[in-house]
């Protein structure tokens, strides 16, 4: 058997490391160890203390009971630490590295697995309100080809800056959410309206840390996307409306220069997507080029 050793504060990360060594799934096993030896050296680095320590474990606890099928309190915690974007950043270096493929950014805390389909050309915003907007794009291969039959996965906050789950009470479910499939031209478009800057939810535990920290919860305006196609990466990606305020301190950090998009206002000679749309109305194009799987 192996000599037992004391646990002390120079000895704690080889005792709790070496507790681990027989984990079978060595994947699990190295994250595990590599998670102790970092936390270990943050708590001494910091020389927590008790009474820190059982505040972190309050406000952890704190932040799991937030959670439930509708709000994520642990991704909004997870995003406004920048680990999500910086988990984005590990799992999509291919992507950032090439430019020829659209950049990803985070999937924030409201996506609902279940979007509802709809057919090109339907709106997705089902109440009244809101500046009109049409939304045409396509989806591309890196290469610049089509890819016909692509799912598109839309979702965004509307004109006041709420999503449908924030807000059951005035807003049916489904609202200003779609998944819609590219025509054989990798073709897609659909009605909506502009959305809004919004602040995170900011009545939990993780609006308390930015309150503190003195930082505002306000995120930029934007529209999120999953695209996906057979034989590509799935990608997940936002077009952010030009001009809106916080672009230069979205509290998630999920700004990217080339998902900046302008939105400019269509006063005359529509395109023929928003033909028989009312005019004025604005218009933003986007073409999603997606990765070829390997």
């Amino acid at each position: 058997m192996p000599q037992r050793i004391d646990f002390t504060e120079e000895t704690s990360d080889d005792v709790v490391q070496a507790s681990f060594a027989r984990t079978p799934d060595p994947r699990l096993r190295h994250v595990l160890q590599r998670l102790v030896h970092h936390l270990h050296a943050f708590a001494r680095d910091v020389e927590l203390t008790q009474d820190e320590w059982e505040r972190g474990i309050a406000f952890l606890t704190e932040t799991g009971q937030m959670c439930d099928d509708d709000r994520q309190e642990f991704i909004l915690l997870s995003d406004v630490l920048g680990l999500s974007m910086l988990v984005d950043a590990i799992t999509n270096r291919s992507l950032s590295a090439n430019d020829e493929v659209t950049a990803s950014t985070v999937l924030g805390p409201f996506h609902v697995v279940d979007s509802p389909p709809r057919g090109n050309g339907d709106t997705i915003s089902l109440v009244d309100g809101g500046e009109p907007c049409l939304v045409t794009g396509r989806v591309l291969g890196s290469d610049g080809t089509p890819l016909p039959g692509a799912l598109v996965d839309v979702w965004q906050a509307d004109e006041r800056g709420f999503y449908d789950v924030q807000t059951p009470e005035r807003t049916p479910r489904g609202n200003l959410r779609g998944l819609f499939t590219t025509d054989d031209a990798g073709r897609f478009h659909f009605r909506t309206i502009v959305p809004a800057a919004y602040p995170i939810p900011h009545d939990g535990p993780v609006g308390r840390l930015l309150q503190l920290t003195e930082r505002h919860p306000y995120r930029p305006a934007h529209i999120h996307f999953i695209a996906g196609a057979p034989g590509h990466h799935p990608l997940t990606t936002h077009i952010f409306v030009a001009g809106s305020d916080y672009l230069d301190s979205d509290a998630v950090f999920g700004v990217k220069d080339s998902l900046i998009k302008e939105f400019p206002v269509v006063q005359a000679d529509p395109p023929a997507e928003g033909a028989d749309l009312p005019l004025p109305f604005r218009h933003c194009h986007v073409d999603i080029r997606l990765d070829v799987a390997r």
